[in-house]
């Protein structure tokens, strides 16, 4: 055993939806379930206990300007961190944020790559902009660089449309994908319109970034292929401010971002009802502070998600479908600790109690 000291967390340990222990117990980073003989130096926690909260959709070592310096990313990490998150699916990052992996104190990180997205047609300074052409070299090359994940722009305003459009070609679409699924990874794609979505579900996408345009017709389609959605709804309320911006130059888009808010909530539900997968995401980094992920679950609940399944979005079913461990025997001891029961109500995680990171309390 080492000189660390032996965590004890005691209370109601929700090691899964259904399954609440009354301790567990921390030993050299990691998590156990029995007692460790011998401890000594012990540190008492007590309280309601979750595994770190997942933002499935996160940009640490973004700016609204494109890429920032280590000092500032570090900056988002901990405010992550802070707010209980201690999983992050990166999803799409300029930055180089590798140097993250070396520090026992921030949240892990799963990297999408950097956004590959049509030449002019995405923010300045976030993605690769290249036509169909390139494509699948573009896919191949963010597959080997990222964690298991690339990141699409599957649309965005075309000038000369006047509003929202698909970036790639239904035949580019479906050869990268494949070339990602070939290389390991899974490939998910930023959309806000309805015209782009049939066409990336049926080329073998595996998860779709907002997902607004998500239509009565469409989810069936999503349903059947497993495609799941991470609807971040916190960018999504900037809609209508975007929207006032954009009316003299493109009224057209202005309407349809409109159209697309106000049907938001509607979106979700009807997703999460007919069996789509829906996972908690901020799209922290560019314009949005980062910390916000209680703030996603609870407007997933005002969406008519069910509390325990918005908790779930953002711990045990997140974790799973990222391949990460949750309060299992043996995983990294990352969790959080709350006064009270946050299944009965969801607004508890924004006041975590104490955070512990690789079996060390930072908060």
């Amino acid at each position: 055993m080492s000189d660390h000291p032996v965590l004890h967390v005691k209370g109601r340990v929700l090691a899964g939806p259904d399954d609440v222990r009354d301790e567990l117990w921390v030993v050299d980073g990691r998590i156990s379930h029995d007692r460790p003989g011998g401890a000594r130096d012990v540190r008492t926690v007590t309280g309601w206990a979750l595994p770190g909260l997942v933002d499935a959709h996160c940009h640490v070592g973004l700016g609204a300007h494109g890429p920032v310096d280590a000092d500032e990313a570090e900056k988002q990490a901990l405010a992550d961190r802070e707010a209980g998150t201690l999983l992050i699916r990166d999803a799409g990052s300029p930055s180089d944020t590798r140097w993250v992996d070396d520090r026992d104190d921030l949240p892990k990180i799963i990297r999408a790559g950097r956004h590959i997205a049509r030449t002019r047609r995405y923010i300045r300074g976030y993605a690769h902009e290249i036509e169909p052409d390139d494509l699948v070299a573009y896919v191949a090359r963010e597959a080997r660089r990222g964690d298991g994940w690339v990141k699409l722009v599957g649309d965005w305003i075309d000038r000369e449309v006047g509003d929202l459009a698909p970036s790639w070609p239904r035949d580019a679409a479906e050869a990268a994908i494949a070339e990602a699924h070939r290389l390991g990874a899974r490939v998910t794609a930023h959309c806000f319109a309805e015209n782009s979505l049939r066409d990336l579900v049926e080329a073998g996408i595996d998860c779709i970034e907002h997902a607004t345009g998500l239509t009565e017709d469409l989810i069936p389609l999503f349903a059947e292929r497993g495609v799941a959605i991470v609807p971040t709804l916190v960018n999504i309320a900037t809609f209508p401010r975007l929207a006032d911006g954009g009316e003299s130059k493109f009224p057209r888009w202005s309407a349809h971002m409109r159209r697309l808010h106000e049907r938001r909530y509607d979106t979700v539900r009807s997703a999460y009802d007919a069996g789509i997968p829906v996972f908690v995401g901020t799209d922290a980094g560019g314009t949005l502070p980062h910390g916000l992920v209680a703030t996603e679950v609870a407007e997933l609940v005002t969406a008519g998600i069910p509390p325990l399944d918005a908790l779930a979005a953002t711990t045990w079913t997140a974790r799973a479908w990222l391949g990460r461990p949750g309060l299992e025997e043996g995983a990294p001891a990352d969790l959080v600790v709350y006064d009270t029961d946050p299944r009965t109500d969801v607004r508890v995680l924004a006041d975590p109690r104490r955070v512990v990171v690789n079996g060390r309390v930072t908060a």
